[in-house]
């Protein structure tokens, strides 16, 4: 099965992008064949900084590499260094109806939280639908807040198929993902957008610190504590092997347990995971020509699909190319 994942360098990658997402796609690799894409157009419609998008951009392929990402196993790539999604973007935005993209609840959020209403923003999806169809994506992992663009895809793909009498376009199933909705640092959803996260990569003493940071309630030491409302315990146990969790979860119960204490663990448990991957990290920022061969390699392998799939779109369509 050819699984699509995509994420965008937007800032710096978090828990909650790791626990959302990213751990997903690493652990995706040994199962599926697995197209990974970092989605520096999408990201666009939030940075307008040339040096940081190249920054972030290459921020994130150092992450999963670090992670564990494999790339013999996952084709990792830039989204830029496929042209022909933005082609097959114009022609899906050809056949939608302005009412399907008015319909979509991640821009009407974005712009709520005071994003420019930008018509980047506003076409958004089609892009996003064609990141998806170009590669003859036959899953897309998402969490339950995303599944409206996996639908809103299939519904692109189904009026491109219908208008040209065609089945070019695979449509595509979303892949639901148990990942748990990860609490920033003040409780609420951990998210760069919220400046509440805790990065990945951050120092030691710099995670610890975010880590101690962690807001919990007033209640004494010696009472006992409800686990299931501490955003300490919902971290923990995300870190923490269910053997582990459970005892955690009947302290909490059974008192008399600081918040302190859990918060110790959790920074012992971070460091952990963590720790030697950003010393894989430093090795692979150190070697930058490195780096870039895995994401140009990925490029050619991404883009030999993408140019299959637009001879057929073309085709369909009437689309008349000079031959290169």
């Amino acid at each position: 099965m050819r699984v699509l994942s995509g994420v965008q360098p937007s800032g710096k990658l978090h828990l909650g992008n790791y626990f959302g997402a990213m751990k997903q796609h690493i652990d995706g690799q040994q199962e599926h064949e697995s197209f990974i894409f970092i989605a520096n157009y999408h990201a666009l419609t939030t940075i307008q900084d040339a040096a940081l998008l190249r920054e972030l951009t290459r921020d994130v392929a150092l992450d999963y590499l670090a992670l564990g990402l494999d790339p013999d196993k996952a084709c990792l790539f830039r989204q830029s260094d496929v042209p022909e999604v933005t082609e097959l973007a114009w022609i899906l935005s050809t056949v939608t109806g302005k009412g399907l993209l008015e319909r979509a609840v991640s821009y009407k959020d974005k712009v709520g939280r005071g994003l420019s209403p930008s018509m980047g923003l506003f076409n958004y999806p089609i892009l996003q639908a064609a990141d998806i169809l170009i590669y003859r994506s036959e899953a897309v992992p998402v969490g339950k807040d995303q599944v409206q663009h996996i639908e809103m895809t299939a519904d692109m793909a189904g009026y491109f198929n219908n208008t040209y009498g065609c089945e070019v376009l695979v449509i595509p199933k979303a892949r639901l993902n148990e990942a748990a909705v990860v609490p920033g640092v003040d409780g609420e959803k951990m998210s760069k957008s919220y400046g509440n996260t805790i990065d990945l990569f951050d120092e030691p003493k710099q995670a610890r610190k975010r880590i101690m940071g962690l807001k919990t309630d007033s209640t004494p030491v010696e009472d006992p504590k409800d686990p299931d409302s501490c955003n300490v315990f919902a971290l923990l146990r995300l870190f923490a092997d269910a053997d582990e969790a459970s005892d955690w979860a009947r302290r909490y119960r059974q008192g008399p347990m600081g918040y302190g204490e859990a918060k110790q663990r959790l920074a012992v448990l971070f460091e952990e995971r963590f720790g030697p991957a950003r010393e894989r990290r430093r090795e692979l920022a150190a070697n930058p020509n490195h780096v870039e061969d895995i994401l140009a390699t990925g490029g050619r392998r991404a883009r030999a699909v993408a140019q299959a799939v637009m001879t057929d779109v073309r085709d369909a369509c009437g689309i008349v190319k000079a031959e290169s």
